[in-house]
């Protein structure tokens, strides 16, 4: 069976074409599929849609209901959790993944030599200012956390169970569901997709929780801030020696008519500053080890509903 999990965020204007997409999938794979639908803390009438429809429909299906937001990370990692087919995949509410894709993903799955099925998106029909806002942030995704990631980004995947119970055993905070996938490794195949026009709401992947998830990921899976400040400091001390030696000429010719005050304030002012970066830096992973050593879980599940149908 083919687990289908959907993370519910404001997506009430598009459960019954989600729903009617789903039923189209489920005929197709011959019922030999679920849909899991996870309402992340949604503030609309999301959960409410779907525990009327969802009885109701031939598929079989779980409603899952966060006690609130926690974000689609781990709303998929739940979805994950709660999945019992052999084969998992996710796709976004509002449709914009091709849901026929789906079918892509099973086959492939299928087959046995995949492991991870990724939607590798070649072109999307979204506003300009979107278009150019997601080309830079997976374009510094891809040059800073992970170079494997496709150009256009990944937003749906498919996985073994192998590869599922895997990532739910990763409990870590302030993490990146992305970088993880790639991370972890296994046989991974890419499928090209169009990214359609989105039907109905807003996206709720705003420039705040873009900026988000990529500080997550630069944090928890490159050095490259580390680096950086290495770098950094290496080419301060190289720089206050060379200013120090000018510093030292200027002296020697009387060229400073206060003795002492160019060196003093132009040194306060570089390695303070020099400091303020390193202590930042530092103190972002110190931030991540305190979340992750409080234990919290990443996910409180307020209710669980299971909906079988004979077959």
């Amino acid at each position: 069976m083919l687990s289908l999990i959907v993370p519910v965020y404001k997506n009430a204007p598009n459960i019954d074409a989600l729903l009617a997409a789903v039923r189209d999938l489920d005929r197709q794979l011959n019922r030999d599929f679920e849909l899991v639908c996870v309402v992340d803390g949604s503030p609309d009438d999301s959960y409410l849609r779907l525990a009327t429809a969802l009885p109701k429909e031939p598929f079989r299906s779980q409603l899952l209901s966060l006690s609130r937001n926690f974000g689609s990370f781990s709303a998929i990692r739940a979805g994950l959790q709660a999945a019992r087919g052999l084969r998992c995949a996710v796709m976004a509410a509002d449709l914009q993944e091709p849901p026929e894709m789906i079918l892509e993903f099973d086959r492939i799955l299928r087959e046995g030599a995949t492991d991870v099925v990724i939607g590798h998106r070649v072109s999307r029909a979204d506003p300009l200012l979107s278009r150019l806002s997601s080309g830079l942030f997976w374009g510094l995704f891809r040059r800073v956390v992970e170079p494997a990631v496709p150009a256009g980004g990944v937003d749906v995947f498919g996985c073994t169970t192998a590869v599922r119970d895997v990532i739910v055993r990763l409990p870590e905070r302030h993490s990146s569901l992305v970088a993880l996938l790639f991370w972890v490794g296994f046989r991974r195949q890419a499928v090209p997709y169009g990214r359609r026009e989105r039907m109905a709401g807003k996206s709720g992947w705003t420039l705040k929780k873009k900026l988000r998830y990529f500080s997550d990921s630069l944090f928890s899976f490159t050095d490259l801030p580390i680096k950086a400040l290495l770098t950094l400091g290496t080419l301060g001390l190289l720089g206050s020696l060379i200013f120090a030696a000018v510093v030292l000429s200027a002296k020697l010719f009387s060229a400073i008519p206060v003795p002492g005050y160019a060196g003093t304030v132009l040194l306060i002012t570089f390695f303070g500053g020099l400091n303020c970066f390193g202590l930042g830096i530092v103190g972002s992973y110190v931030w991540r080890t305190f979340e992750n050593s409080k234990g919290r879980p990443n996910y409180i599940v307020r209710s669980q509903e299971t909906f079988d149908r004979d077959s």
